[in-house]
């Protein structure tokens, strides 16, 4: 660093990240104090350390995201990896258009017009202007991109942006015009979307048959909400579609990524009765079993489905509802599979409402192209072993809070059947104004001395566990009313779809917050979080049951007798300072000190990942000098069994001895809390463990790394009056 600038430089925090310019260091000590260094950070080449891994290359880095899920912590990273994909695939189009040593596998129908590629590569080795030996006229877009995303600019001032500097370099300069050519360019590279508009009521797509169409096949209503009959239409709402072959085509392109698309087959020690892909599951093997010429070729790809819903405009007041659908391509190995560069945001449907059970009408241009994936493939080049394979491409599940669960599955998650795994023989019953879960007894062996206890639901319990049900059993026609099932979900037209055993995957990370949401509203005796409220003791009350917490009635009142379970004011005071005391590593559920306040013992503001963390590591610590033994004990017995269930390596011998723990620390529960206690997600729990033979590791079958992803493009949109369409193009970017 220069001696003239010792009082000044760039500020490393995870606010600024070295590009807000050269400010105090004061200025910086504070921002470090308040934000924390950039986690991405890890070579200072910006404060005088020198990066020998890139002394050699030419090219400059390109911005890219460390996703986060902390709202406060915007953390980007410098490296070549989108420069170097782009270059390796168009570099990998040309050797195959000459034919260089590749098998194309081509017929004598036709040949493909590489034209365009030619020209792009052209562009990506152009000097910027003569003599500029930095930028290639396709790195400085990719770099300008960049910058008009992270920041918000409007496409006005974009290009304003792109006259000035065309003006500004000298005149030989290949600086794009306007930002439809800029545009234009990263269309060409496979980086676009396709915009659909949509009905504003959910109906259907203007889209393929109905494209020209100017109101809706269903309800007829208009196609615009402006339409002045001067050439000025705006829709009413767009779906961004972002198609998959070329993004699933560019895994191959690289020589580094096509190797670990093959990871599974290729590198990976499989061994009997442990799970640490999605490989080992049971599932995976039942479908290569099913369909032998789909597994003959470890490139076909495989593919997880997520989608959630989220609010672009952060914390405003504004309600909002948008959904990304997101895929996750499991062939790659555990240390890629799951990670944010991977993802692959395939449609962005539009809000401001969340589509509901309407989702399946956004879904189509997705399922259709699955379809022809499936059937026919798309040739692809294959960079690691210089030969071209037609991939084919199958998805394995689907991977949602329960909410989301229903409008993809089709089966409702509300009502006395909302477990889909329990189907018809559900183990609930009716409260006073809710429905509970607290028939676990029936997990239990039939001659288990708890099923003869009348401490549970003053009745004795003698069922069977619930029947399992086949794909076929799931698939038949049925009564519009039968059952819970409110729609035949889309991904039926999927010709594999009903033979998976797993269709639709419980969320981990989802059940465990509202679990533990439970047990800490209760414990603290959270207003609106507790299940130990004046209608919780009537029910004990109804059933007959505990009655040392029935109400006891005082003239015209009724008293609420403290319960074990609770704590006392002092209590929950010391137990928030035990969870402010905790030293938690950098970056990682620092929000659960922040969510604590101990002069009022609260706790408040948690988020998925804070409960998961409290959940198996905090909570069986902090209870233990509050609670009696036989109290405490089923509680940390849960919080293990999380713990056990979501660790990276599982044998099935280990998920057989959860399989038949789970109920048994239910029913152990269920001697202590109240039945309002057990909602359908304390029930969930119980199907865990077999849904882990099934797919493999929880890690690769939870929302947390899509939530992180939606934290991320959330953080991109702050004060965006039009959500959709930046979101899409940061996305692209």
């Amino acid at each position: 660093m220069a001696e003239k600038n010792m009082d000044k430089c760039l500020c490393p925090c995870a606010n600024c990240i070295n590009v807000n310019g050269h400010v105090s260091l004061n200025l910086v000590e504070r921002h470090l104090y308040k934000y924390g260094m950039a986690g991405s950070y890890t070579i200072w080449k910006h404060h005088g350390e020198v990066d020998h891994n890139s002394q050699n290359q030419p090219n400059p880095s390109s911005a890219n995201v460390d996703i986060d899920d902390d709202d406060d912590d915007d953390d980007y990273e410098d490296d070549d990896e989108i420069v170097e994909m782009i270059h390796t695939q168009i570099e990998s189009i040309r050797l195959d258009s000459q034919g260089e040593g590749m098998d194309t596998g081509r017929d004598d129908k036709g040949e493909v017009d590489f034209g365009e590629f030619a020209e792009l590569l052209s562009e990506a080795k152009e000097e910027l202007y003569p003599g500029c030996t930095d930028f290639s006229s396709l790195t400085f877009l990719i770099k300008l991109m960049h910058i008009k995303v992270l920041n918000h600019m409007s496409n006005k001032c974009f290009e304003m942006l792109l006259q000035l500097l065309k003006l500004a370099f000298p005149k030989t300069n290949r600086i794009p015009k306007s930002y439809y050519d800029a545009k234009k360019m990263l269309r060409d590279l496979g980086l676009g979307y396709e915009s659909i508009h949509a009905c504003k009521n959910d109906c259907a797509l203007f889209w393929k048959e109905h494209g020209e169409r100017v109101d809706c096949p269903v309800c007829h209503e208009s196609r615009y909400k402006i339409d002045d009959g001067k050439g000025k239409k705006i829709p009413h709402k767009i779906l961004r579609y972002f198609p998959l072959k070329p993004r699933l085509q560019r895994l191959f392109s690289s020589k580094h990524t096509a190797k670990d698309m093959r990871w599974h087959k290729d590198k990976y020690d499989q061994k009997e009765g442990v799970l640490k892909h999605p490989a080992d599951g049971e599932a995976w093997k039942d479908f290569d079993n099913r369909y032998p010429s789909f597994a003959q070729d470890p490139r076909n790809v495989r593919l997880g489905l997520a989608t959630d819903g989220f609010n672009p405009f952060g914390n405003m007041s504004k309600s909002y509802s948008m959904w990304p659908v997101i895929l996750i391509p499991y062939n790659l190995p555990p240390w890629k599979c799951m990670k944010e560069p991977f993802f692959m945001m395939s449609l962005l449907i539009p809000g401001p409402q969340a589509p509901g059970r309407d989702i399946d009408v956004y879904l189509r241009p997705l399922i259709d192209e699955l379809k022809e994936m499936w059937d026919t493939g798309v040739e692809t080049s294959d960079a690691s072993s210089e030969k071209s394979f037609r991939m084919h491409v199958a998805v394995l599940w689907t991977i949602n809070d329960f909410p989301a669960y229903a409008n993809l599955s089709g089966w409702s998650t509300k009502g006395y059947l909302s477990c889909p795994v329990c189907n018809e023989d559900e183990p609930s019953i009716k409260l006073r104004r809710k429905i509970c879960y607290m028939g676990h007894r029936r997990y239990l062996s039939p001659d288990h001395k708890w099923r003869q206890s009348n401490l549970y639901n003053g009745k004795h319990d003698y069922r069977s566990p619930p029947k399992k049900f086949t794909g076929d059993d799931k698939n038949r026609k049925r009564c519009p009313d039968e059952l819970n099932w409110v729609k035949k979900s889309i991904f039926y037209e999927l010709p594999y779809w009903k033979d998976h055993l797993i269709r639709h995957k419980l969320d981990v990370i989802h059940i465990e917050k509202n679990i533990c949401d439970n047990i800490v509203g209760t414990l603290m005796n959270i207003e609106g979080k507790t299940k130990d409220t004046m209608k919780a003791r009537l029910d004990l009350e109804d059933m007959n049951i505990k009655k040392e917490l029935h109400l006891k009635r005082v003239g015209n009142k009724f008293i609420k007798r403290p319960a074990c379970y609770t704590l006392s004011p002092d209590q929950m005071r010391d137990f928030c300072k035990f969870l402010k005391s905790v030293k938690f590593p950098d970056g990682y559920a620092a929000n659960i000190s922040r969510s604590v306040n101990v002069n009022e013992g609260k706790i408040s503001g948690l988020k998925s990942h804070d409960f998961h963390f409290l959940l198996q590591r905090l909570l069986p610590v902090g209870i233990r000098p509050y609670l009696k033994k036989d109290l405490c004990t089923p509680l940390i017995e849960l919080c293990n069994f999380f713990h056990d269930l979501c660790a990276k390596t599982l044998t099935v011998a280990h998920l057989d001895e959860l399989e038949k723990a789970i109920p048994l620390i239910l029913c152990k529960l269920e001697r202590i809390y109240p039945p309002a206690f057990f909602d359908v997600m304390v029930h969930l729990a119980v199907h865990l463990p077999q849904e882990a033979k099934l797919v493999g590791p929880v890690g690769y079958s939870w929302m947390y790394p899509i939530e992180r992803a939606l934290g991320t493009l959330k953080r991109y949109m702050k004060n965006k009056a039009r959500p959709e369409g930046s979101i899409a193009e940061a996305y692209i970017v």
